[in-house]
């Protein structure tokens, strides 16, 4: 018993530096809407429109850990994303930009702490190999403006079987009742 306490302070510490701006961490989070930064998504990407915003404007828009996910490549620590047990119907949006990403059906339980979908809306996510960390893995960026939202894998369910890996920072999630939820 004496070992499980200094790991689990270690555990403690990590999320609670995971947290941008003394936000809290965890479930009850998860109410946080996208209308709590600078700049909601006032215009809504159509297929194939970029986003070209400078990085200073980039920083103003989003919070730090979205930045940190969408713009730097970042990852968020497995099981604390806001989103990962959402199971509301509605459309998962780009965190950065608001193009609409993924529908709730296509959403389901990978295990892997993160939430996954096995299919992505046409035309609203590019892929580019990504050799990092000794890994050969299929990277996945926002068509409209090439923010980091994860990774591929070819180990999802039907009918697709792949598992699109997502960060909760990088997306919002729109309620069929048009709630919006950020991910951050």
């Amino acid at each position: 018993m004496k070992l499980f306490a200094p790991v689990a302070l270690v555990a403690a510490l990590a999320l609670l530096a995971c947290a941008s701006n003394g936000a809290p961490v965890g479930e009850g989070a998860a109410k946080a809407t996208a209308g709590d930064r600078a700049a909601p998504h006032a215009h809504i990407p159509a297929p194939g429109e970029k986003v070209m915003l400078s990085e200073d404007e980039w920083k103003k828009k989003l919070s730090a850990n979205q930045y940190r996910i969408l713009r730097e490549g970042g990852t968020e620590f497995a099981g604390t994303g806001k989103l990962l047990r959402n199971k509301k119907d509605g459309t998962y949006r780009c965190g950065g930009c608001g193009a609409p990403l993924f529908q709730s059906e296509t959403k389901y339980e990978s295990g892997s702490g993160w939430p996954s979908f096995y299919e992505a809306l046409e035309g609203r996510i590019t892929e580019k190999l990504d050799t990092s960390h000794g890994m050969v893995r299929t990277e996945l960026l926002c068509a409209s403006c090439g923010g980091h939202l994860g990774h591929k894998f070819p180990d999802g369910p039907r009918p697709t079987g792949q598992r699109y890996c997502i960060n909760s920072a990088s997306l919002d999630f729109e309620s069929e009742d048009g709630q919006l939820i950020s991910g951050d």
